[in-house]
C-alpha cells in the first residue's frame, strides 16, 4: 500500500520543516496515567510480558492516539529488553522498577552479542501491527537505550540516584567498559534498524543518564557510542531520522547533534529557552515542558506551555515533555496542554 509520509507532521519537523501550532507527543504518553493501560497492563501478568506481548503492546500505544490524537505515537516497550535478550535476569517491582543481577567483569568479556537482537521478534511484531493500525497522519516512533544508559543498570543490577556503580566501574575497568558500550551499540543498531524495515518512521535513542558524567566521560560514553549507532543504522537506512535524548546534558547539548550525526535533540525541561533557540538554529528540537506543570494544572501549566511556544515555536519545534509524563498526571490535565497547544494557532 502506498503510503504519503509527508502528511506526518511529526517526520517533517524532525527534518526541519517548521510548523505551527507544533505537533506534539508525550514520552510515557502509554503509561500508568491511563486507566485503559492499567486495566491491559493488569491483563498481561507482568510488565515484561506485556513489552512481548504483540496485541497487548499494540494496543497500550495506540491508547493515548485514541484519547489525545497525538501527532506520534511511540512503541510501547522498554529499554532494558535489550540487557534482558543478552540473557540478564531482568525483573520488574512494583515499587522499586528493574532489577537485575549486575554483570561482572567477566561477563562483560565473555558477552556474545551475535543474533541475539532477532530474539527481539515480538517487538518487530508490535512495531508492524501499528504501522497497519495507526492513522496515516500520525508518525510511529521506534526506540533504544543509549548504551550508557543501559549500562549504568547492568552493572547497578537497578537504578541509583547518581549512577555511581557504573561511573566507577568505568574508571576501574575502562577497556572493559568500552566494550560493554561497544557491544551495547551494536546490538541496539540492529534493534532500530529492525524497528524501521518494520514500518518505524523515525528511531529516539534515550540517554536518560548521560547528565552525571563529567564532559571527558560525556564525550567517551555518550556521545560515541550513539555516533556508532548512529553511522550503522544509516548504513541499512541513509536517511534514517534519530532523536537524541541526552536528558541533562546541560552545555554539552551544543556538540551533541554534530558529533553524533543525529537529526533531532530531545531537550529536558532544564534547558533555558534561551540556549534551546541556539540549538534550533541547527535543526529541530523537541521538549521541553517540565511533566510536574502537567501535575499541577491550571495557571502553572498555561504559561509553561505559552512560553515555549513563543520561544521556539517560530522554528522546527516538536512539544513534548522534559521527560516521561509522571502517573499521577490528571487525564484532564493533559488534555488541556494539548488544547491549549492547538489552540494556539486559530
Amino acid at each position: 500500500m502506498w503510503v504519503n509520509r509527508m502528511t506526518r507532521k511529526v517526520l517533517n519537523v524532525l527534518k526541519g520543516e517548521t510548523v505551527f501550532p507544533p505537533p506534539i507527543w508525550m514520552m510515557r504518553q502509554a503509561g500508568r496515567y491511563l486507566p485503559e493501560y492499567r486495566q491491559t497492563r493488569q491483563q498481561a501478568g507482568s510488565f515484561l510480558d506485556l513489552c512481548y506481548n504483540p496485541e497487548l503492546a499494540t494496543e497500550v500505544t495506540l491508547q493515548p492516539i485514541r484519547r489525545y490524537g497525538f501527532d506520534a505515537a511511540i512503541l510501547f516497550s522498554d529499554i532494558l529488553v535489550i540487557p534482558h535478550v543478552l540473557g540478564r535476569d531482568l525483573r520488574f517491582e512494583e515499587g522499586r522498577g528493574p532489577l537485575m543481577t549486575p554483570v561482572t567483569v567477566d561477563e562483560i568479556k565473555d558477552l556474545d552479542i551475535t543474533g541475539k537482537a532477532a530474539k527481539l521478534s515480538a517487538v518487530y511484531e508490535t512495531v508492524s501491527r501499528l504501522r497497519e493500525q495507526l492513522p496515516n497522519e500520525t508518525t510511529l516512533l521506534g526506540f533504544c537505550g543509549a548504551p550508557w544508559t543501559v549500562a549504568t543498570y547492568m552493572i547497578a543490577g537497578h537504578g541509583t540516584p547518581d549512577q555511581a556503580p557504573a561511573r566507577l566501574f568505568a574508571y576501574q575497568h575502562r577497556d572493559v567498559f568500552v566494550k560493554l558500550l561497544t557491544d551495547l551499540a551494536d546490538i541496539s543498531a540492529e534493534y532500530l534498524i529492525e524497528q524501521l524495515n518494520c514500518g518505524a518512521d523515525a528511531v529516539q535513542i534515550f540517554d536518560s543518564w548521560s547528565g552525571v558524567l563529567d564532559e571527558d566521560c560525556f564525550e567517551d560514553f555518550c556521545i560515541k557510542p550513539v555516533a556508532r549507532i548512529v553511522k550503522k543504522v544509516r548504513e541499512t537506512h541513509p536517511d534514517a531520522v534519530i532523536i537524541g535524548f541526552p536528558k541533562g546534558a546541560g552545555m554539552l547539548y551544543r556538540d551533541y547533534r554534530a558529533k553524533t550525526g543525529v537529526n533531532a535533540l530531545g531537550l529536558d525541561w532544564s534547558v533555558p529557552l534561551t540556549f534551546a533557540q541556539e540549538l534550533q538554529q541547527q535543526g529541530a528540537v523537541q521538549g521541553n515542558l517540565d511533566p510536574l506543570r502537567v501535575v499541577a494544572g491550571g495557571k502553572a501549566l498555561d504559561e509553561g506551555v505559552d512560553v515555549i511556544l513563543e520561544k521556539l515555536g517560530q522554528g522546527p519545534l516538536i512539544f513534548n515533555l522534559g521527560h516521561g509524563i509522571t502517573p499521577q498526571a490528571p487525564l484532564e490535565n493533559v488534555a488541556q496542554m494539548v488544547n491549549r497547544i492547538r489552540q494556539a494557532g486559530a
